[in-house]
């Protein structure tokens, strides 16, 4: 036994480094099979199972090394420890494993790659080590049974990889146990075999994903229709044992995201990548369960990622295909889930969605004794049911031709929607101020709110060209934007809030310009388009937001966030994100006037450039981007292939940091670690003259020194400037051409609306 374990040990070694393999392969298949009766599965050691069933006879070892290797890391167990069967089986899966991988990998050397080859596949034909695997999942011992299922996924993809015919055993295994409902844990251990074959489909950079998942798909395809059918119809509180089920139903949704990803992404039309959309009303029961609270939550997340077509890029640990766009077929599919959800939203589904609970920590969710528990609610539920509404509403309004119906419908969801933020929300959102919601909800999440910002810009544009080809939006102007400010989704309003919460931040804006990880280009291009069309209004609700701010005594600056203490006082100036009442009251009317003069703004707005990059970046804002990606150490690389593709995006965004700092460092200095408070925009005294949202714009002669239109259109010349810089310089990622001209124009008619006063 001893001799056993150490020629073991030397083998794990030696692949583990993948070096080439001397001996015949036979001889090392002697101390890989593992040793496993088909009757009862007990877990015995290679040797004794060979001596009971005379493969020793046949193929014994004739001398595999067992000279220590000097370079391979020490991360064996003793062998004394070794002595046990199970410590055995366990180092025989893991050489399995790892050879496997060697195999897949391209960084192997070819003739050690050949002998790994030849190994697996006399384990696999003459051993039929995957029947083993298999036999295994019975054994009580977890840690076993996880590692038996990692390496029958890596054989069964090695099959797929290599065009041998998958094994009989397998398939068989699968037909019985997912045709039908079982809370055995077999179940689980197939499923999440399923599961890991398709990461490593996704996962590998060969050009034949496509034809391998086919291949893969064919046998399973009937099999995951009956039991997704089988799983959704149980009744959860007739359950025995209900975590088996929450187990089976949580593997399965990782299964079932991967399924939707690679129809997505390789192009493929299997009925069980589109069951979901052909009975989606089966999934969003699921909330209506008496269930806990976190697999509610997984479900509404996944709901999320499929509207927004996210699918598989958490599980996948390669990187994902590019996303494809979307077919016909799989915008139909779309769309059928959006009006199952909201068919569900109008039934009260919102109601039995569970939003106050335990909150999860590192440490768990049991708050110990004598420690404060913090009622609070589960603001990753808000933000997911939030945006599958909204995504919800979007996809349906693509698809449907009545303005009147739209109407109807934005009206009806979006006050279902507030009703349900409303009671989680402190301080409580007034009704003075509904398109504050998206801020409040998503300020923790920028993706995330960044969707929501576009979905309910894309909501508006649709209802906008629909309303403008039935009827005249000049003659019920007041009621449209009555409508769109009690119903929460302005986008003009939105934006603004948006830019609150950055600090009105250009170095803030260029980050997410430059990022790939949100939506942030298309959103921001989207409404630069529309800002175009509609700048009275904007204008309008720019000197709402003043009058407002100036009635309850707040101030623009009063908002950007500062890290330096006021010592006169000893305290911290106020963060943006804790100001209230920053919204305009669409019931009621405010009144505003200024006596003031207006020519230092005209001054300071008519300092624009003549060409469109000559201007250099002066922001009195944080100079801290919105991403650290000098000091990031949250993400580990899991493959150098992959680094490598990521390293010139990095290096880009790396230096284009930089030089946005180094610009704006000269101008910062004075003011960032000034003690001095920063001034207050001066508003111009009450006039008799009334306004509120629902009138037109107000006269000419009526406009505050400083507020928030001078500041946002000096904040969007700072960032045509960054951008232009970093353009002669070649460090923007991606031709900025078109954004700069749609810059431009914002800086010209910006101009124009100065002169005219």
């Amino acid at each position: 036994m001893k001799v056993f374990c150490e020629v073991l040990e030397q083998l794990y070694k030696k692949v583990l480094l993948g070096v080439t393999l001397e001996n015949d392969s036979h001889d090392y298949i002697f101390y890989l099979n593992p040793g496993v009766s088909d009757q009862d599965c007990p877990t015995a050691t290679s040797l004794e199972w060979a001596n009971t069933y005379g493969i020793q006879g046949r193929h014994q070892p004739i001398s595999v090394g067992v000279a220590p290797i000097a370079v391979a890391p020490a991360c064996l167990k003793t062998n004394s420890l070794m002595s046990s069967s199970r410590e055995v089986m366990l180092l025989q899966l893991t050489v399995i494993k790892v050879m496997t991988t060697r195999i897949l990998s391209v960084k192997t050397e070819f003739h050690a790659k050949e002998k790994y080859r030849d190994i697996i596949k006399i384990l696999l034909e003459s051993a039929k080590v995957d029947s083993k695997l298999i036999c295994m999942f019975q054994n009580s011992d977890k840690l076993l049974c996880h590692m038996a299922a990692q390496c029958l996924a890596l054989l069964l993809y090695f099959q797929l990889r290599e065009k041998i015919t998958l094994s009989n055993s397998w398939i068989a295994f699968c037909q019985k146990n997912l045709s039908e409902y079982s809370e055995s844990n077999k179940a689980i251990y197939c499923l999440w075999t399923l599961t890991a074959i398709i990461k490593e489909i996704f996962k590998d950079s060969c050009s034949q994903k496509t034809e391998i998942l086919k291949q893969f798909l064919t046998h399973f395809d009937t099999i995951f229709e009956v039991f997704y059918n089988s799983l959704f119809s149980q009744h959860f509180e007739n359950c025995q044992d209900t975590s088996k089920i929450v187990n089976i139903l949580i593997c399965f949704l990782e299964l079932l995201e991967l399924l939707i990803a690679s129809r997505i992404y390789l192009k493929l039309h299997f009925t069980c990548q589109r069951i979901l959309f052909l009975k989606p009303s089966c999934m969003l029961e699921v909330i209506t369960w008496p269930i806990q609270a976190f697999v509610k939550r997984k479900v509404i997340i996944f709901l999320k990622k499929c509207l927004l077509f996210k699918v598989g890029e958490d599980l996948c640990r390669g990187s994902v295909p590019p996303l494809m766009p979307p077919d016909r077929h799989v915008a139909m599919d779309m769309l059928a889930l959006a009006n199952a959800v909201l068919q569900a939203v109008n039934s009260g589904l919102l109601k039995t969605l569970s939003v106050d609970g335990k909150h999860s920590f590192f440490g768990g969710d049991e708050v110990q004794p004598g420690c404060e528990h913090i009622a609070s609610p589960d603001h990753v539920i808000l933000r997911a049911a939030s945006l599958v509404i909204m995504k919800s509403l979007e996809i349906k309004f693509q698809n449907c031709l009545s303005a009147s119906e739209m109407k109807v419908d934005l009206q009806r969801f979006m006050s279902e929607l507030l009703t349900f933020l409303k009671p989680h929300l402190q301080p409580s959102l007034q009704l003075h101020n509904p398109c504050k919601w998206l801020s409040r909800v998503f300020i923790e999440q920028d993706d995330d709110m960044l969707e929501a910002a576009k979905a309910l810009l894309g909501i508006y544009l649709t209802l906008t060209r629909g309303c403008e080809a039935t009827e005249s939006l000049t003659q019920g102007k007041e009621m449209w934007d009555h409508h769109t400010h009690e119903n929460g989704y302005n986008p003009h309003c939105i934006f603004l809030f948006f830019l609150k919460n950055i600090g009105f931040d250009s170095t803030v804006l260029l980050d997410f310009l430059i990022s790939s990880e949100t939506c942030f280009l298309e959103y921001f291009v989207r409404y630069l388009k529309l800002l175009q069309k509609d700048w009275d209004n904007f204008f309008t609700i720019c000197n709402n937001f003043d009058a407002t701010e100036s009635k309850y005594d707040i101030s623009i600056c009063d908002c950007v966030p500062s890290l330096v203490q006021d010592q006169s006082t000893n305290r911290t100036i106020p963060h943006h994100l804790t100001a209230p009442h920053s919204h305009i009251d669409v019931c009621t009317r405010h009144s505003w006037a200024s006596d003031a003069p207006f020519e230092p703004l005209k001054a300071m707005m008519s300092k624009g450039t003549d060409t469109m990059c000559t201007s250099s970046l002066s922001s009195p804002r944080a100079s801290q981007s919105l991403v650290d990606y000098d000091s990031s150490d949250d993400s580990e690389v899991e493959s150098t292939d992959q680094c490598l593709a990521n390293s010139k995006q990095t290096s880009l965004h790396q230096q284009a940091t930089m030089e946005i700092q180094d610009a704006a460092g000269t101008s910062r200095d004075k003011e960032e670690f000034s003690l001095e408070p920063p001034s207050r925009p001066l508003f111009l005294k009450e006039f008799d003259t009334a306004f509120s949202f629902d009138c037109e714009v107000a006269p000419n002669d009526v406009v505050s020194e400083v507020g928030i239109f001078y500041t946002i259109v000096k904040c969007f010349q700072e960032l045509q400037d960054a951008i232009c810089r970093l353009q002669k310089k070649n460090l923007f990622p991606y031709n900025p051409t078109a954004l700069l001209k749609l810059l431009k124009y914002i800086e010209v008619i910006s101009n124009e609306t100065m002169n005219t006063l």
